[in-house]
């Protein structure tokens, strides 16, 4: 059996965020159809990533969460909904997406450099 890496939690947390948001434009009676759409292929793509990492884990997948984090910080403007009700899900969920890839490619990181980078040598 595979062994559980402590950092898998915050891809459950991505999950969790991505059920949201797709969730959101019913629970929330958002209207606006651009905001629905770009919500649930965030969130279909944001869930496969992130259970691919739970399994799997690879650097690109924390990126590709990255990506598509910073890019629902972007959408309300980029696709033209910044003033519908649907603006606050997709900063608020995109930019706790983008936090969490984060975290998890520094914490990844650290476990593989314990001690910082490599001492320089003084050339005298």
């Amino acid at each position: 059996m595979r062994k559980w890496r402590s950092e898998s939690a915050l891809d459950l947390y991505n999950v969790i965020l991505a059920v949201l948001l797709f969730a959101s434009p019913w629970m929330f009676s958002l209207t606006n159809g651009t905001a629905r759409v770009d919500f649930w292929i965030c969130s279909a793509a944001v869930v496969a990533i992130s259970l691919g990492a739970i399994f799997v884990y690879a650097n690109w997948e924390e990126w590709a969460n990255l990506a598509f984090g910073l890019w629902l910080v972007a959408s309300p403007w980029v696709l033209g909904f910044s003033q519908a009700r649907a603006m606050g899900f997709a900063v608020g969920i995109g930019a706790l997406v983008a936090f969490l890839a984060l975290l998890e490619l520094w914490l990844m990181y650290e476990k593989a450099h314990p001690f910082g980078p490599p001492a320089t040598t003084k050339h005298q």
